[in-house]
């Protein structure tokens, strides 16, 4: 800290960033133009922001200083201090929805792991909502504009949500969720009064229909029967997204969990991969067992290694991770049926217990899902990999035939 001084600060002619520590900047753009800055990293994105203090004219070294700190500040509190001010410029003239939107998203999507669903935030506010309260999108994607918050009342909500209840209900119920979230975010920082307009139970619920809410779009799924038929048509084409696809059910995983899969969570030695706490819904480490195919599949991909930390299995495009709308296309064109590789998870946990007769606790496990019962998970302390590396390797001998035989619609597996 305090690189800078007065006079050091008059003697700076040449363009240029100078520090003076802890994030400060003072920037030179000419002899006329000089400002300071405080430089900091997004903590979602990772980009470098540039934050102006004010022009050096204007603001004291000293005044910088306390700018920088109480940036400092926010940035220990999870607060984006550039988010922070496009809401205080809003709140002079009365907070906006949209401003309350932007300073939700900036203290929250940092604890979302999956970024299709800071996607999906981002994309619904601006197709569903932003028309209807008369906000934009800037250049960045940010909302602005539009609607006091305080003004959004049960009229906005209905004009947002009756187009989409009938057509897009599972849509529509998350659009409500998010603009309720966001309506009380605004009431617990005083920026709004009154109840929620977008509260379902005992409001909305008395407006809409309830099939609306309650309708749930499930994964498409293929009967446990034919998975067999499918694998082997996955396993004739020399495809990376057929051989991810292929390795995503042989494991029971998530897709995107495959997709993000890196040759440093795979124990080729003992036939273990271990997916970190930050790549799992559920927050919480899982190790998976790997089967002879699996395992083979790992093999025929380390061809492609170049360094430890390589994707298993790359997309196209500098290394980048394979969509899931190739993988999904894979299985799709391999069954005949549009398929999604979710559904597939499904299929495993339907074959565990039609076709086997291995514990509910071992099948669970397998699909990394966490105890119902809070009392019983806390006196856990196995998470069953030996008996889910049998599991796993049975399904892997199932899934390696065209058919299941004759007579063969249950099997006493035991684990």
């Amino acid at each position: 800290m305090a690189k800078l001084n007065t006079l050091a600060i008059k003697r700076l002619k040449k363009p240029g960033h100078y520090g003076d520590g802890d994030g400060l900047y003072l920037k030179v753009a000419s002899a006329e133009a000089r400002s300071w800055q405080f430089r900091y990293k997004h903590r979602v994105t990772g980009k470098t922001v540039w934050l102006g203090l004010g022009a050096e004219k204007d603001v004291t070294l000293a005044e910088a200083r306390e700018k920088a700190r109480e940036c400092r500040r926010l940035l220990t509190a999870r607060i984006d201090p550039l988010a922070q001010r496009r809401a205080d410029r809003a709140s002079e003239t009365g907070m906006t929805f949209a401003a309350v939107a932007e300073l939700y998203l900036a203290a929250h999507e940092a604890s979302w792991r999956n970024e299709m669903h800071r996607q999906q935030w981002r994309s619904t506010l601006r197709d569903f909502v932003a028309p209807a309260i008369g906000a934009r999108t800037d250049g960045e994607g940010r909302l602005t504009g539009g609607r006091l918050v305080s003004e959004v009342m049960v009229g906005e909500i209905m004009k947002i949500l009756e187009p989409l209840w009938q057509k897009k209900p599972a849509t529509a119920s998350r659009v409500r969720g998010r603009i309720e979230s966001i309506l009380d975010y605004a009431s617990a920082r005083g920026w709004r009064t009154g109840d929620n307009p977008a509260r379902w139970r005992g409001h909305l619920a008395n407006l809409l229909p309830a099939d609306g809410d309650k309708r749930t779009e499930h994964h498409a799924a293929l009967p446990w029967q034919e998975v067999g038929a499918l694998m082997a048509k996955l396993r004739q084409w020399d495809t990376m997204s057929a051989r991810a696809a292929e390795f995503t059910i042989l494991t029971a995983a998530r897709s995107g969990e495959v997709r993000g899969l890196r040759w440093t969570e795979i124990d080729l030695q003992h036939g273990v991969w271990t997916v970190p706490v930050d790549r799992m819904k559920a927050a919480r480490e899982h190790r998976v067992p790997l089967s002879d195919r699996a395992l083979a599949i790992l093999k025929e991909m380390a061809a492609l290694r170049r360094k430890p930390e390589d994707l298993v299995f790359p997309g196209g495009r500098n290394g980048r991770a394979l969509s899931d709308v190739g993988l999904s296309h894979a299985v799709k064109v391999a069954g005949g049926v549009d398929l999604t590789m979710h559904g597939f998870r499904s299929t495993f946990r339907d074959w565990c217990a039609e076709a086997t007769a291995y514990p509910r606790e071992v099948a669970e496990g397998a699909l990394a899902h966490l105890l119902a019962d809070k009392t019983e998970a806390a006196y856990r302390r196995t998470d069953l990999l030996a008996k889910r590396a049998r599991l796993m390797a049975d399904w892997a001998e199932f899934c390696a035939r065209p058919a299941p035989a004759e007579g063969d619609n249950v099997r006493a597996i035991r684990g």
